[in-house]
């Protein structure tokens, strides 16, 4: 049983691929699940792919195998150990998979662990450092007893008055606030910028403890969603597969009873991710939703308009949406940022 590369810049080889996936019920193929991946192998019966799977990342997806014969499983289990052997050789020891509930237990049995599920999809993982290393390595309030502790999750690219106003009130109605910000370079401003930018715009609250999302705390643009036909449904299957792991996994470990969300007037996207993040969270979690902070001129601040002034340098604009650690950050590396746009970068969106 020989695995081989699958090229899927090859039209033929991409649309037997396609094909195959499709007959098993893998349907979406959208740029931006494609495009993310590294490596593509397979394994053929004669002309006739069998099994394949796909590196994107620290991410395993695009796995199927025929369904029909007792050769399934041994096609299955080859396809993970060739992956996870090149991802070995990438120095990726850290695997995340993303599936229908329906292969749950054959990735269990090569060593995954789930860590959440829904009725659409399930998350694994395999390897270190793992959802326990995260956590550990995180602040940990000493004596819990008594405190209310928040969380809010953002992805502030950049940090802006709407940031801040969010987490100034959460401050001023719980013992301690988390504040974590989303992992994810596909933004105009970094990771480690985005931390930065959120750690000086409230270093003068001292009930604040701001940390980086990691793998686990994630945003609904993060999971990997190929298996989905639907966009609403894709939504909500992210924002469940969020909101579980947040109150299984985070919430306990930190004793988090509320999670803090701006209203959102402007993207049905983000309003759709609030429902189910209420829905789900339920009683155990209290959802408290802010209205969103205005403009001067009534027009909720939003991080995609300062983008729109960074692009069309106007300064004195951003001045009137950020705290001033974000605008002499912005005013510092104005160039940097630009370049950046003119680059391709993606401003829309939240």
């Amino acid at each position: 049983m020989q695995v081989q590369d699958l090229y899927l810049t090859n039209p033929t080889v991409r649309k037997k691929w396609q094909s195959f996936l499709i007959d098993r019920g893998i349907t979406g193929f959208s740029e931006n699940e494609v495009a993310t991946i590294d490596e593509t192998v397979g394994i053929y019966n004669d002309e006739k792919l069998v099994a394949t799977g796909s590196i994107a990342g620290h991410v395993i997806k695009y796995v199927a195998a025929c369904e029909k014969g007792v050769t399934n499983g041994a096609r299955f289990n080859a396809i993970l150990t060739e992956l996870t052997n090149r991802m070995a050789q990438r120095g990726v020891y850290h695997i995340f998979v993303f599936t229908k509930p329906k292969y749950e237990t054959s990735f269990e049995h090569v060593g995954f662990k789930k860590l959440a599920g829904t009725a659409q999809g399930v998350l694994l993982e395999k390897g270190r450092p793992n959802i326990d290393d995260y956590l550990a390595n995180i602040p940990h309030v000493v004596d819990l007893k008594d405190k209310q502790i928040a969380g809010i999750v953002m992805n502030a690219n950049p940090f802006t008055l709407g940031h801040r106003y969010l987490i100034e009130k959460a401050a001023n109605e719980n013992d301690f606030v988390y504040v974590f910000a989303v992992n994810q370079d596909a933004s105009l401003f970094t990771t480690t910028e985005r931390i930065k930018l959120i750690s000086d715009g409230v270093s003068d609250l001292e009930n604040v403890i701001v940390v980086n999302g990691g793998d686990y705390m994630v945003s609904y643009a993060t999971f990997p969603a190929y298996f989905i036909q639907s966009a609403d449904d894709v939504i909500v299957y992210q924002t469940e597969l969020d909101a579980r792991l947040f109150k299984s996994v985070i919430a306990p470990e930190f004793n988090i009873t509320r999670r803090y969300l701006g209203s959102e007037p402007l993207s049905h996207t983000t309003s759709m991710y609030n429902q189910t993040l209420q829905r789900e969270l339920g009683d155990e979690i209290q959802v408290c939703i802010v209205p969103r902070k205005e403009r001067d001129d009534g027009k909720v601040i939003s991080a995609t308009s300062v983008r729109q002034f960074i692009k069309t340098n106007q300064i004195q604009a951003i001045a009137s949406v950020v705290p001033e650690t974000t605008l002499n950050f912005i005013k510092e590396h104005m160039a940097v940022l630009q370049d950046r746009i003119k680059e391709g970068q993606n401003i829309n969106g939240n």
